[in-house]
């Protein structure tokens, strides 16, 4: 079995983890600016950023459910493997989320979401201001957990690997060919 993740398995991680550091901190620097041409300009490369990270998750998962990722190392205690589970599961779920609600909230509070300026996508609700002012709200906290659990998973990586001197940053870092373990 492999000691590292596959090479599509690892770009993916690090594209959605680029797309996610640049979303999180434009979302916030936007969300306080007086209505501009460059507000709604940012707001656009926002939604393009969200719907990417989306496809590309869904893309992540379709590789995840086809590809066994590499085992942990030893010696990883039975709580340890429970919270990486847990903390794994809640980050794609949120990863998914995230650019739902978002794209919910533009719905319902009837701004297009175009894809690259190219693709129009669908509105998924009807227009409603009280409904887009709660998922504005769903879209913000959901974003702040997101980020809790970064913070959480990139700290229990730089533990395992420094402290606990386990192979972890090897996994999914990038060069180096996946070899078979014995």
């Amino acid at each position: 079995m492999p000691d590292r993740y596959t090479p599509p398995a690892i770009v993916l991680h690090w594209l959605v983890a680029l797309l996610i550091f640049v979303a999180f901190p434009l979302g916030v620097y936007m969300h306080e600016l007086p209505l501009s041409p460059r507000k709604l300009q940012l707001y656009s490369y926002h939604k393009w950023i969200g719907v990417t990270i989306f496809l590309l998750v869904g893309l992540r998962l379709a590789w995840r459910a086809t590809h066994v990722p590499p085992p942990l190392p030893a010696g990883i205690a039975a709580w340890q493997l429970r919270a990486s589970a847990i903390v794994h599961g809640l980050l794609y779920v949120l990863m998914l989320a995230i650019p739902l609600t978002g794209w919910l909230m533009s719905s319902a509070k009837g701004f297009p979401t175009v894809w690259f300026g190219i693709l129009p996508l669908p509105d998924l609700v009807e227009k409603n201001r009280e409904l887009g002012d709660l998922l504005a709200g769903v879209h913000q906290t959901l974003n702040f957990a997101l980020l809790g659990l970064v913070i959480l998973h990139v700290a229990a990586a730089l533990q395992h690997h420094f402290i606990e001197r386990q192979p972890f940053l090897q996994r999914m870092g990038p060069g180096g060919k996946a070899k078979e373990s014995t």
